[in-house]
This record gives C-alpha cells, structure tokens and sequence, in this order.
C-alpha cells in the first residue's frame, strides 16, 4: 500500500535525503515556515521596504521542497504571521503587515516558491548555473509582486507612487542583495545536488 505524501512524482532534492512520507512533508513545510521567519530576522532597515534575509529562504525552500510544499511552507508563513507569531521582519506580526508596503513581497514568496519549485521537479537544480537561472526567476516573481503590491500601498498612503519613488523604494536597493541571494541558493541548492549524484555514483560503481 502506498503512503501518501505531497512530494511530486520526480524527487526534489529533500526527496532524495529522506524518506517520501506526509510526516517528513509537514516537518520540511513547518522548517521551511521557520527558516524563512529567522532569515527575517536579518533585515537592514529602510524604507518603505527593509532588506532582508527572506528571499534567500524562499530560493532554498521551493528548490527544495518542490512546487506544493515550498508553495505550503510560504503560506504557513504567511499565516503564522498574521495570527500572531513575531516571523515577519523586526519580529513583527498581524495582518497589517499584509496589509502595508511589504506585504505584496510576502504574497509574493507563496508564487516564487512554486515556481522554483516547479523547476526544481524538471531538474533544472541540479547543475550550480541553472540554479542560479532559477533563483533570478523566482526573485523577479517576488519583485513583480512586492512593487505592485508597493505601488497601490503607496498611493493608498499619500505618498508618492509613481515609477521612479516605487523603484526607489521597493527595486533599487535590492538588486545586489539578490544576486548574492541567488548565487548563494544556486551554489547550496546545485552543490548539494553534485554531492549527491557522486555518492549515487560510487555506490554504482561498488555494486559493479
């Protein structure tokens, strides 16, 4: 009898660590929640926007996890957020942080995740420079959303909104942070994936 699991048909890079059970499911998700939550918790301050760690979080847990959990483990993030729990950067929390200028960038971690998921299941992971193709994709899912999101929030708020004070504000001063964030995920996610296949391909050879 099968056990039922969330992990997608082709084996992601946490699906070739562990057994494929709904048990280790919900360990990755409620782990990918929490890292996410800590990473948030490195933050440079600015305005409207602060820069955090986040988004590195984001690349790791929808290479790993695939499209549904990563997907999940963003959600649960989100939700953990907003009923209390201090995840969301400064250690803030509650639906006004959905609500204000970041919360388009949170929203926006949920369709990031999938996609890289979703890459991650045709394998595109599993060489260290389509990785990094991987992350930028997912980062600029993440932007689109955040400087929409930004955009209206802005405007809503009296403040200036047009293209140039969103770039500014919500674009600009992320744009080295995130390539490092996607080099480092490229080189953890595509790294792990080379150890991997080496340890497959010396226990072929000693099964010769």
């Amino acid at each position: 009898m099968s056990t039922f699991t969330l992990a997608p048909a082709r084996p992601v890079l946490v699906d070739r660590l562990v057994s494929r059970r709904l048990l280790m499911d919900i360990v990755f998700i409620v782990s990918g929640a929490l890292l996410t939550g800590l990473l948030a918790q490195v933050s440079i301050p600015t305005w409207p926007v602060p820069i955090t760690g986040q988004t590195l979080a984001v690349l790791l847990v929808g290479s790993a996890l695939g499209a549904a959990r990563g997907a999940i483990s963003m959600v649960l993030y989100a939700v953990l957020g907003i009923v209390g729990l201090p995840v969301f950067s400064d250690w803030s929390h509650g639906i006004g942080v959905i609500g204000g200028f970041t919360g388009g960038y949170i929203v926006g971690f949920i369709a990031s995740a999938a996609l890289i998921g979703w890459i991650a299941q045709r394998e595109w992971d599993h060489r260290i420079w389509r990785a990094l193709i991987s992350a930028v994709a997912g980062t600029l899912v993440t932007f689109a959303i955040g400087l929409v999101w930004l955009w209206a929030t802005l405007g809503l708020a009296g403040y200036p909104n047009d293209l140039n004070s969103v770039l500014v504000g919500g674009l600009y001063p992320f744009i080295i942070g995130g390539i490092v964030k996607a080099v480092i995920a490229a080189i953890v996610i595509g790294g792990s994936w080379r150890i991997i296949e080496r340890r497959d391909a010396r226990k072929a050879a000693g099964q010769l």
